[in-house]
């Protein structure tokens, strides 16, 4: 009989748990970094308030920034294009409609924005505020 020597046997590496884990940490990290930019993805100073509520997540959200710029749920837009774009959200939830304005910005801009909700079919606003 002939005896095995330590260079007959080869050493091998199981790579599916260490592909388990990797798969585990990058799902995890997905979806934590798809909630943490969605909860405030615009830099707005907002106006406080003394009471707050919490924001429904299917709502259209409208946002002006301080140099005027118009945002429709995240998404860069022109005051042309808003109504258009804000019309099926509308239907969909029931004519409400969020609005968030940067404090220091020109209030001619969200007077526009407003009017703008109001011919779509806006017919309630939910304005954004930040608590104390």
């Amino acid at each position: 009989m002939r005896r095995r020597s330590r260079e007959d046997t080869a050493v091998t590496f199981d790579f599916a748990p260490m592909v388990d884990v990797v798969l585990l940490l990058l799902i995890f990290f997905l979806l934590t970094s798809n909630l943490a930019a969605r909860q405030n993805s615009l830099p707005l100073d907002l106006p406080r308030a003394s009471s707050t509520v919490q924001e429904t997540p299917d709502l259209p959200l409208v946002s002006v920034t301080q140099g005027g710029k118009v945002f429709l749920n995240g998404k860069a837009t022109t005051l042309t294009k808003l109504g258009a774009q804000l019309r099926p959200l509308i239907a969909s939830s029931g004519g409400l409609v969020g609005l968030r304005a940067d404090e220091r910005g020109s209030y001619g801009a969200v007077v526009q924005v407003m009017d703008i909700i109001k011919k779509a079919g806006g017919e309630r606003l939910a304005l954004g505020t930040r608590g104390r």
